[in-house]
């Protein structure tokens, strides 16, 4: 199997790197916007380096994986529809949802496979919680809460590219409280705060946020997010039920203290970032999409996936920004596909 990897920034060197030593892919094509980064990759991993993305569908491959910068993902991925090829790309599909939309139905007429890149759905702690909440463990799932608070802030220059704190950075709770659950948002209440460096009021972008959201069976959940988290890199999810209650995310390098007297101790070398703390899932998510494209497993997260995630994340900035309640009902794409 031939693949290419378009883009070899952070998370595109980390999946070249999954993909080089993979014995079922036999060799990668890289690019890159900066073909000297590509070049130095392909040259360390033994692979090629293409002068540009026309090569890698003229030199022919199998599948093609895209960690490119965000605004170039829906065209990408329509053209390796319409070439006939399994796409991975990071998430999100694009950063509004006409280009969401477009993308998606170029891959459903030409009849391909689009896997997204939500990484979590493979992540250990996050399986076990599903599997608590769809065994009945927990008994009547009446309350989640999930976090996801940066060590410390992008680069300001990107935030106005990132599309905001919601579609950024808690899309990925989002999702995953989907996945988990295995219930649909009905309705959202959001607030920001820009009460942090100006860098973020410059990009009309909050540094924390956080929504309240009403899951179609009544479960409450509520999603915070900081971009400046000293203590360190914090992801983590509680579900309580009537039976029982459980948590991701919580071990020995989870960046929080205890002010208890017999509280466990501070971690010795908490979570940096999500490169780090979410190393193997990223690895595992690579491998399902070897083997969707060798046809040996159902597509994990496909497009209209990332799309319902994404309307969570529209609807969210619109209560910010309007400070009302939203119903998701009012964010277009509602047609939702079935839990994988």
């Amino acid at each position: 199997m031939r693949i290419g990897v378009i883009g070899t920034g952070r998370i595109g060197t980390i999946h070249a790197n999954t993909l080089s030593r993979h014995r079922d892919v036999g060799s990668l094509i890289l690019t890159d916007a900066d073909a000297s980064r590509a070049h130095d990759l392909a040259h360390r991993l033994g692979e090629t380096a293409a002068p540009g993305v026309e090569e890698i569908f003229r030199w022919g491959v199998d599948a093609v994986v895209i960690t490119t910068a965000t605004s170039a993902h829906a065209e990408l991925i329509g053209r390796a529809a319409r070439s006939g090829l399994p796409v991975f790309c990071e998430k999100p599909i694009a950063l509004d949802l006409p280009g969401t939309l477009s993308a998606i139905a170029e891959v459903e007429t030409a009849g391909t496979v689009l896997q997204m890149g939500f990484q979590r759905r493979f992540d250990a702690g996050y399986r076990g919680a599903r599997e608590a909440v769809r065994s009945g463990r927990l008994g009547r799932l009446h309350t989640v809460r999930a976090l996801t608070s940066d060590q410390t802030p992008p680069p300001a220059a990107w935030l106005p590219l990132s599309g905001g704190l919601y579609r950024d950075t808690l899309i990925h709770d989002f999702d995953v409280l989907r996945w988990v659950t295995g219930r649909e948002v009905a309705d959202v209440y959001a607030a920001g705060s820009d009460a942090g460096p100006a860098m973020f009021r410059a990009a009309g972008d909050v540094d924390t946020g956080a929504a309240l959201l009403t899951l179609d069976d009544g479960t409450l959940a509520t999603v915070t997010g900081a971009r400046l988290n000293g203590a360190g890199y914090d992801v983590r999810m509680e579900l309580a039920g009537e039976l029982d209650q459980v948590v991701v995310g919580l071990d020995d390098r989870t960046p929080i203290a205890s002010t208890e007297p017999t509280g466990p101790p501070a971690a010795d070398k908490p979570w940096t970032g999500f490169l780090e703390r979410f190393g193997p899932a990223y690895e595992a998510e690579l491998n399902a999409f070897v083997e969707v494209v060798r046809g040996e497993r159902a597509n994990p997260c496909d497009g209209r996936e990332a799309l319902q995630a994404l309307r969570v994340a529209e609807a969210c900035e619109l209560s910010r920004r309007e400070r009302r309640p939203v119903h998701l009902a009012e964010i277009p794409g509602g047609t939702a596909s079935p839990f994988v």
